[in-house]
């Protein structure tokens, strides 16, 4: 087989540029000639095999070409077995193959299809639907939960793949199907035998009365349409772009895309007077588990870890102008791969976009009556997912005073059953007459790996004490800081009785006050989880119970679950509390921060039928990494597109 053709765009020069589809059709089709993959293999993963990391760092557009690698994951569905294997594209050959058994990996878009039309022809499964009313199958939506892993379970006993399938019912085409849940109903399927496994049927509850449509044309009034808001930017935006490469006010960094991780930023830095700081050199989620606390059969098994076993980058949107972002907008395409092996672009997958943030500092001197005030605007990548009912939109902002900050946007439609009209149940909400959610926790782990300023970096922990009455406090009004190197990998949790933080330092970089530069983690809205200790899903999801992990870095070590949570054993330790084990330093050396953000969701009637965006993430903040406010150097802010109503003053800038 012949190499592919030169390429002919800048971003093929770096390094972490990410696979186009032509590479990806290469890489499978390599691994067909070479025997490694059949008609019966399905792709599960085709990604860029990111190069060493040193090597990343040491690179120029003047060293010479990095090879370009796919890293790939095959199902045999005849044996259940799964493969990795690294294909070389420049060779090009395979130069990697190898058996991982007893694992599954993540459940593949087409299996959620060839589930749901394997159920709608099974007699047994017809049968149990015909019996609740229902009759026209077309109207049927069938969601394929990820089954989980359970002592003396039927995964376990005979090692299927398998999915424990959900049913709702529309009650016309367009409908809001979530609202009409068949409770009580469900299907263990065998994903590679399409073999109906197991039917679960506990006993009918009547579907609730009234629809949940949320689309125009089913509501009976609209309320008085929003003046148009626009924003313009005549002269074009302020960000450039080369390849995947993002420059913005100073910001340097790369955009990447995983089927499991999503959006990746990469090589974050920062030009401070002419000097490039690094910051981080990768960013992204790489794990979120979703359990409920309803005990009831239909509920205990739903915990979902979207991106292990679903692939929160495969599930992106496709992103529209006007709608998902607004302003002058970059898109970036995301290449991925279906499970036959033919390559998927996800049309604007990824969106780029300036936004005004209101004021950014502001002093009026009222001896002379001068005001000085500048205006805030930040950077913002983000992309989308829906994973079945739920969207999650994750947004990377970048400020203009040196912050950054992660936001996790949930909305979507809560995960619904039904009770009789009048009952309730202690572990959730009524949302509508005869349509239940139970409460549940949405958890998510972004890992950051450190390079600020360079890689001799170290956690400190900061906790805020009052000093005890006596004479060195005798108004009682003092209290003070504590920062505390964590040199040894550990786990830590958050406290708002010391008000607690964390901080990366350089200690080997001072800044003008002679301190060590650093930034500091300030986590939003937060929670401890409630599922028991002993339940399967705490176990699997060990990064749950705290909310800060530093680890030295270690190229094998990408997930807070292991690299596949999919029906992996309670029993068998992976991920961070398997890594934290080993006892290593990370004192003065390349770490990573792992970062558990744990959205608490107790269901309210305003959450249906589509929820109001909730939010959940964290701030990094410069604590000393630069020598003063960065900002201070802005322009003022013109008031060009000011207009003040009523008033007969002119324009003003100074909006808050």
């Amino acid at each position: 087989m012949s190499t592919l053709p030169p390429p002919t765009a800048t971003a093929l020069v770096h390094p972490l540029t990410p696979l186009t589809a032509a590479e990806i059709s290469a890489a499978v089709e390599l691994l067909k000639s070479s025997g490694q993959a059949t008609d019966t293999t399905r792709f599960v993963v085709v990604t860029l095999h990111e190069p060493p990391k040193q090597l990343v760092l040491d690179w120029t557009p003047a060293s010479p070409p990095v090879p370009r690698q796919a890293f790939c994951v095959l199902l045999e569905k005849t044996t259940g077995q799964t493969f990795e294997a690294i294909v070389s594209l420049d060779t090009p050959e395979v130069t990697h193959f190898e058996n991982r058994p007893g694992v599954h990996p993540a459940i593949t878009l087409d299996e959620f299809f060839e589930c749901e039309e394997m159920l709608k022809q099974h007699p047994d499964f017809i049968a149990a639907v015909h019996k609740r009313g229902i009759t026209d199958l077309d109207l049927l939506m069938i969601d394929p939960w990820s089954a989980g892993a359970y002592h003396n379970d039927i995964a376990e006993a005979e090692g299927r793949r398998l999915v424990r399938a959900l049913t709702w019912v529309r009650s016309e085409p367009g409908d809001n199907g979530y609202a009409r849940p068949l409770q009580g109903l469900m299907a263990l399927v065998d994903l590679n035998t399409l073999e109906l496994v197991q039917l679960e049927d506990v006993g009918m509850t009547p579907l609730p009365p009234e629809p949940g449509n949320y689309a125009p044309r089913f509501l009976p009034k609209l309320r008085p349409a929003l003046h148009d808001l626009e924003i313009n930017q005549p002269d074009g935006p302020g960000f450039t772009t080369d390849g995947n490469l993002i420059q913005w006010q100073g910001w340097s960094l790369r955009v990447g895309f995983t089927p499991r991780e999503g959006l990746v930023i990469h090589q974050v830095s920062y030009d401070d007077d002419g000097t490039t700081r690094p910051i981080f050199y990768r960013a992204s989620l790489v794990d979120m588990i979703v359990p409920y606390g309803d005990p009831d059969q239909a509920h205990a098994r739903k915990n979902a870890f979207d991106c292990g076993e679903y692939g929160i980058g495969m599930l992106a949107n496709s992103l529209a102008l006007g709608c998902d972002c607004l302003g002058v907008i970059k898109y970036f395409d995301a290449h991925l791969v279906n499970s036959k092996g033919e390559p998927v672009t996800i049309k604007n997958a990824i969106c780029l976009h300036e936004e005004d943030y209101g004021i950014l500092w502001k002093h009026v001197d009222w001896r002379t009556n001068e005001t000085e005030l500048r205006r805030s605007r930040r950077l913002v990548v983000s992309f989308i997912s829906t994973v079945g009912n739920y969207e999650y939109g994750f947004y990377w902002y970048f400020y203009l005073d040196g912050n950054i900050q992660y936001e996790v946007k949930l909305t979507g439609i809560i995960n619904t059953g039904a009770l009789p009209v009048g009952q309730k149940r202690k572990y959730g909400n009524i949302v509508a007459p005869g349509l239940y959610a139970p409460i549940h926790q949405h958890i998510f782990s972004v890992r950051m790996d450190m390079t600020l300023d360079g890689l001799g970096n170290t956690a400190h922990e900061v906790n805020t004490h009052a000093e005890p009455d006596g004479p060195d406090n005798p108004f009682g009004n003092a209290f003070y800081a504590q920062s505390t190197p964590l040199t040894t990998e550990t786990a830590r949790d958050l406290s708002l009785e010391s008000a607690r933080y964390w901080k990366v330092v350089n200690p080997n970089v001072k800044n003008a006050v002679g301190e060590p530069v650093a930034y500091k983690f300030m986590l939003n809205e937060n929670a401890f989880p409630f599922v028991s200790k002993t339940s399967s899903v705490r176990k699997r999801a060990g990064y749950i119970d705290h909310h800060f992990w530093v680890t030295p870095f270690d190229e094998k070590e990408k997930y807070a679950v292991g690299d596949y949570p999919n029906q992996r054993h309670p029993d068998i330790e992976d991920g961070l509390p398997a890594f934290i084990q080993q006892g290593r330093s990370t004192d003065n050396t390349n770490i990573v921060c792992w970062l558990t953000l744990n959205a608490h969701h107790v269901v309210r009637p305003e959450d249906f039928p589509v929820m109001p965006c909730s939010y959940i993430g964290f701030l990094m903040k410069p604590t000393g990494f630069f020598n003063r406010n960065p900002a201070i150097h802005l322009p003022p802010s013109p008031s060009k597109h000011s207009i003040q109503v009523d008033a007969e003053e002119p324009p003003s800038c100074c909006c808050h």
